[in-house]
């Protein structure tokens, strides 16, 4: 295959399992000329941890239980009794937990560890729950269950206005606790469901479950054009060059001609040629494409 400088290069791919788990595809390319011996071959290795032991992709159930030993979360209580109980019930339920005994730890903490979710105690020194949770959801949208002693409506309300999607009352048992954390992220993982999914005029674009839709009509396309077309118009009016879309679509392995970018966008024009008046794929002369829309 010829990389993109259109230098012949002899590419050889192989999978070893790393001490951490997980696999590692690596890609020895080597000029063909030094072929025997792959003199001066280089190598690029990405970690691949969707891989089973053969290297194939693993099974629906699978990729759940691979899913959820990778979910972490944050235990924030000034109890440390509390604390390391839901450490010992999590551990056991596959997931990676990080403990904080005060809000502005806590809000450290969260920083740093990015977590799938957050158990949050109320009362508590430095900052109390209140704020922090104030706070967290000002940062982003990540799933968080308020822990506390109080019971009252009241305080119910007030957690889940402020942001909370669950509420526990102490004393309560972990099990519950466990089952309310799974429910929670079940939710969370339903709403990612539509990420992925463009509507533009007389356009329906959605690749979880690589279907494309010009004026309400299914089109048949390959994962290559479609995958193109979302990274395009994943990100309207933003010019890529040829050299990117070959990053983001086929990955930092492909040593293709770059020009096979040239051919997909025409072949994309040809499926999409008078859907709208509002959005068309550009050509920017000397630099690339970009999916512009009119605003």
């Amino acid at each position: 295959a010829k990389n993109r400088r259109g230098v012949l290069f002899l590419s050889t791919i192989m999978r070893y399992n790393s001490h951490k788990g997980g696999y590692y595809t690596v890609f020895a390319q080597a000029p063909w000329y030094n072929r025997p011996k792959a003199a001066g071959a280089r190598f690029a290795a990405r970690k691949t941890p969707g891989l089973t032991s053969a290297g194939l992709p693993p099974r629906p159930a699978e990729r759940r239980k691979m899913k959820m030993a990778n979910e972490k979360i944050l235990v924030v209580d000034d109890d440390k009794n509390i604390c390391e109980l839901l450490r010992l019930y999590l551990v056991k339920e596959g997931y990676d937990v990080t403990m904080a005994h005060d809000g502005a730890a806590a809000l450290e903490a969260f920083d740093k560890l990015h977590p799938d979710l957050v158990l949050l105690d109320v009362m508590m020194p430095v900052m109390d729950g209140w704020e922090v949770c104030r706070k967290l959801r000002a940062k982003g949208d990540t799933p968080i269950i308020m822990l506390t002693a109080k019971g009252e409506t009241y305080d119910k309300v007030l957690g889940l206005e402020l942001g909370a999607d669950d509420y526990i009352v102490k004393p309560f048992d972990a099990k519950e606790v466990t089952a309310r954390i799974k429910a929670v992220l079940r939710r969370s993982t339903k709403e990612d469901d539509t990420k992925g999914v463009y509507d533009f005029d007389n356009l329906h674009l959605d690749m979880n479950r690589y279907e494309l839709k010009v004026k309400g009509k299914v089109v048949e396309a390959p994962p290559k054009e479609l995958e193109l077309l979302a990274c395009l118009a994943g990100h309207p009016n933003r010019v890529y060059t040829r050299d990117q879309l070959l990053d983001e679509v086929w990955g930092f392995e492909y040593y293709g001609d770059s020009r096979t970018i040239d051919v997909h966008v025409k072949r994309l024009r040809e499926k999409l040629e008078g859907a709208s008046d509002q959005w068309s794929l550009k050509t920017v002369w000397g630099v690339g494409y970009k999916f512009e829309v009119k605003e």
